[in-house]
């Protein structure tokens, strides 16, 4: 049986990590400032998180959701406290796109409504209702065409009033960082707006802040920057290091009832113990702090750099824009220099490291990225 064929992969068999670094089967080393797509949050391989992990596996790797799981509990009471939303309930599943299905899902329950807002360049995953949300015809399967979406730019807060003004719609969702499109941030007072417009209207208020959320941003959601509270929270990524893991922060307006949601794996022993090995490092290491320092010191040294034509992000989720396509200075990095680096459509690099990148790390890509270009 062969692979089916998805994605267009680089010849590079990654096969260790330690840290910020990666190392391939040949043995070469690579700086990793792209986290496996923003997953590693405390870096590859922490002790302390393989150790948690390990004890766990040995004793119960999983266990079904129809008894108590002490760890859930403690994952939710550890996790409210340090995002800041106590108040709030927890729901676990495994993958950013079902976060978002499971919110959008139980914002159309509670409003009783079908329409969504959501916004242009958008990405939010590649199920269901998550890619039907996402702002790229070329994903979405003729199966997935029945919600009915309103696609809007971001920032243009006369553009959503006018399309929450019948009261129509169930849930508005909304990067606290657009990822996929560019590192482009709503600003706090377009937000700040939004969240008025939606309790105004009965209108649900989902924040996507799986790319985003966590840390990356230099607060632990990049919303918590505008001031605001959303109504559902989606988080993924970097809550398991790189074990499969997702949630859903559920506003307290909410009342759950019994088959509304669940989930086989969602929770699971293992995943709870990646999810609370993570909240250590970062509390323990101060990553958050980490990441708004190095973050803010990677940006304005790239700023200094004439051909890049714009910096843009927060903390640690940065995007760097030229006004040439980027595919051979992204390859360079790569097969040359050994750095691994994303991309954001044709003319952008994407920055997404483990939240204890050093300054010496961030110092090491900034000379490599001048010299390619002064070449």
């Amino acid at each position: 049986m062969n692979l089916f064929d998805v994605y267009p992969l680089f010849d590079v068999n990654i096969v260790r990590g330690k840290g910020c670094h990666v190392w391939d089967d040949k043995g070469q080393e690579y700086l990793d400032l792209y986290g496996g797509h923003a997953v590693i949050s405390i870096g590859h391989a922490h002790p302390h998180y393989v150790d948690m992990i390990s004890k766990q596996v040995a004793t119960l790797g999983f266990y079904s959701n129809s008894v108590r799981n002490g760890l859930q509990v403690q994952l939710a009471e550890r996790l409210g406290k340090a995002c800041g939303y106590e108040d709030y309930s927890l729901f676990l599943v495994n993958s950013g796109a079902e976060a978002n299905e499971n919110a959008l899902k139980l914002a159309s329950f509670h409003t009783g409504r079908k329409k969504v807002v959501a916004f242009r360049k958008a990405f939010h995953g590649r199920t269901s209702a998550a890619v039907r949300v996402t702002d790229n015809p070329k994903i979405v399967a003729p199966v997935n065409e029945g919600i009915d979406v309103t696609f809007l730019p971001l920032n243009d807060l006369e553009a959503a009033r006018e399309a929450l003004s019948a009261k129509d719609v169930c849930a508005v969702i909304i990067e606290g960082i657009m990822g996929v499109g560019g590192i482009h941030i709503p600003t706090p007072e377009f937000l700040q707006g939004l969240r008025n417009l939606c309790s105004e209207t009965g209108t649900v208020l989902i924040l996507d802040e799986i790319q985003c959320g966590y840390g990356r941003s230099g607060k632990f959601f990049a919303h918590q920057h505008a001031g605001i509270r959303p109504d559902l929270i989606t988080v993924a990524k970097g809550i398991g290091n790189g074990f499969p893991m997702s949630g859903l922060l559920i506003s307290p307006m909410f009342k759950p009832v019994y088959g509304m949601l669940g989930t086989t794996f969602g929770g699971n022993h293992l995943a709870c113990t990646a999810a609370l090995a993570v909240l250590d490092v970062m509390e323990q290491e101060h990553l958050i702090d980490n990441a708004a320092k190095v973050g803010n010191y990677l940006m304005e040294a790239c700023r200094e750099i004439p051909q890049i034509k714009e910096v843009r992000g927060l903390g640690l989720m940065i995007g760097l824009e030229f006004e040439q396509p980027i595919k051979e200075l992204r390859q360079q990095l790569l097969y040359q220099e050994h750095i691994f680096t994303g991309v954001s459509g044709t003319n952008v690099i994407r920055l997404l490291p483990p939240l204890c990148l050093t300054m010496n790390e961030a110092s090491q890509f900034v000379s490599t990225l001048k010299k390619i270009l002064q070449a």
